[in-house]
């Protein structure tokens, strides 16, 4: 779109009332007030383009919520999707960096909008395994250590507000580690990282948020959870 003259254009500013003035003033103004395009940002994710319609009046409330900018901050990500606006959270912090595509501390709602797809039921399963991989992925090496994964869980279980004792957190960390590090070398690949999801699909269940299918029907507090559960913790 752009500036874009009104058939008022041509005519003189005096014979113009207040309402047609504002409206010709908002219509060749430069500044960049268009709406976003919508079909263009639901190209490539699973959401139609009525989804990414409704998307944009959520992301709207979100990143205008603490500053009135349309971008969305950390702080405002944190509350909004997470209740969490003064503890700091190892995951919270991972899942905005990674929404942060542009990596300049805020989040478009381009970014917004793909990021999210991966969490859509329809998502492919792929896009899902790689994102958990980057998520856990902290240093951001290429590989998983075991160190980076132990740091995950304590930062789930935080979020999920389940104590547990620390030859749990052990027993959890182990269990995913061991068995996904099939060349022992202490570390896990991209290629042994989608091999053991594939086996053990409980490691993508935050992967998936159900009522993403029905955003332009439901609007929901939108708030996500680790589904980290003690029965989890005892399979």
């Amino acid at each position: 779109m752009g500036c874009v003259p009104t058939k008022h254009a041509g005519g003189s500013p005096h014979s113009l009332d207040t309402q047609e003035a504002v409206a010709l003033a908002a219509e060749t103004s430069c500044e960049k007030v268009d709406a976003p395009d919508f079909v263009n940002i639901a190209t490539g994710t699973a959401f139609t383009v009525n989804e990414v319609e409704a998307l944009h009046d959520l992301f709207r409330k979100i990143s205008n919520s603490i500053i009135k900018d349309n971008l969305i901050s950390k702080e405002e990500f944190h509350v909004a999707l997470f209740r969490n606006k003064k503890k700091k959270n190892l995951f919270v912090d991972r899942v905005f960096d990674l929404f942060d595509q542009k990596r300049n501390g805020v989040i478009e709602f381009g970014e917004f909008v793909r990021s999210l797809s991966v969490f859509h039921p329809d998502a492919p399963a792929e896009q899902k395994v790689a994102f958990a991989f980057k998520l856990y992925d902290l240093r951001q090496t290429g590989f998983i250590e075991r160190n980076e994964l132990k740091e995950m869980v304590l930062a789930l279980l935080d979020e999920s507000d389940l104590d547990i004792t620390t030859d749990a957190v052990e027993m959890i960390v182990d269990r995913t580690f061991d068995p996904a590090d099939t060349k022992g070398d202490g570390r896990i690949d991209q290629e042994e990282w989608t091999a053991f999801a594939k086996d053990n699909p409980y490691v993508l269940r935050n992967m998936t948020l159900p009522y993403l299918k029905d955003i332009t029907m439901v609007f929901p507090s939108f708030v996500v959870h680790s589904e980290i559960s003690e029965a989890d913790m005892a399979a």
